[in-house]
């Protein structure tokens, strides 16, 4: 009986121990809770490392393909558009420029310069001469036309007395000599010579014009000039130069200056112009004159004003330029044709 009760016993014991070894195998087979969870997480990154891998990869084929496209030129197309596009700015600018030149120059046409041919040499003179005789004290001047232009070939001598503040006339011979005035003609004041006194009657938006006053006239001012002739503005003065077809200053100076009389060089006075050096004189002080540069400076007033203290006028000496002085410089006139 005992022993039949252990039996039972030992049997049991064996049974018990079977099953839980077959339980414990079966446990470690199954995946349970948060294993399977780690487990896709970690198939999850491994399909990033994927799309890593295949951006990677995209990016690479992209670069070769920015590589292939250079090596198959369409880069080098797109560089060579760009020259093509500079190249054509380049031509748009150099046709820009040539439109300009051409501009400049039937602009030259439309101011209708009419190139003056060189009439003057040492031995011939086929320049075009006239006259004209200032019927207010009957001096007779010789003229020259030189391209659409007549000008007076002489300096002005006319005697313009209307008084200033301290002298008894506003023209005046260099050194007060009347051989002078016979030699370069008279030099006058500005106000002289926009005829600030209104004694001609065509004068009457002049008068009144002088040192401190700003007289803003546009129109032709005949001035201290004689009748049918008036004094030049600067735009006649560079229609001289135009019509003589020269833009050197210097060799501007050598065709106007006359062939005698210039301490420094004399000129070649190819027009007919003969430009004189008559010097200037200038009132610095408000009183007496002083005359200056006699046989170096020719002086040639203009009725273009600076403002109310100053005025242009064309400045002959080795060089020839437009210039500006204050008006109570005297220098000297050459009229021009109506």
């Amino acid at each position: 009986m005992k022993l039949s009760r252990l039996w039972v016993l030992v049997f049991s014991a064996f049974i018990v121990f079977a099953c839980s070894a077959d339980s414990s195998s079966d446990m470690s087979l199954q995946p349970v809770g948060d294993d399977s969870s780690s487990i896709e997480t970690s198939s999850s990154y491994s399909s990033a490392d994927e799309k890593s891998s295949s951006s990677v990869n995209s990016s690479s084929s992209v670069k070769e393909k920015s590589s292939s496209s250079r090596k198959d030129g369409s880069s080098s197309s797109l560089e060579e558009k760009s020259s093509s596009s500079q190249d054509a700015s380049s031509s748009s600018t150099a046709k820009s420029s040539e439109s300009s030149g051409e501009s400049s120059s039937s602009g030259k046409s439309s101011s209708s310069i009419v190139l003056a041919t060189p009439c003057k040499t040492d031995s011939t003179d086929t320049c075009e001469y006239g006259s004209v005789k200032d019927e207010r004290d009957g001096q007779t001047y010789k003229t020259v036309k030189i391209g659409s232009q007549w000008w007076m070939a002489e300096n002005l001598n006319y005697a313009y007395l209307q008084p200033t503040a301290s002298e008894d006339s506003s023209s005046f011979c260099y050194n007060n000599l009347p051989e002078n005035c016979e030699k370069y003609g008279r030099l006058y004041l500005w106000s002289a010579m926009m005829d600030s006194a209104g004694v001609f009657p065509e004068n009457t938006k002049t008068k009144g014009c002088g040192k401190g006053v700003e007289c803003k006239v546009s129109e032709t001012v005949r001035g201290v000039c004689p009748k049918g002739w008036h004094v030049p503005d600067s735009s006649e003065w560079l229609t001289l130069r135009d019509a003589m077809d020269e833009f050197s200053i210097s060799d501007w100076s050598k065709k106007l200056k006359s062939t005698s009389g210039w301490s420094d060089e004399n000129g070649t006075d190819e027009y007919g112009f003969s430009a004189l050096p008559g010097g200037f004189a200038s009132f610095v002080d408000g009183y007496d004159p002083h005359y200056e540069y006699e046989g170096q400076y020719g002086r040639f007033w203009s009725t273009f004003e600076m403002g109310d203290c100053c005025a242009v006028f064309l400045n002959v000496f080795t060089l020839a330029m437009l210039d500006d002085l204050p008006k109570f410089y005297a220098n000297s006139i050459r009229c021009v044709k109506d």
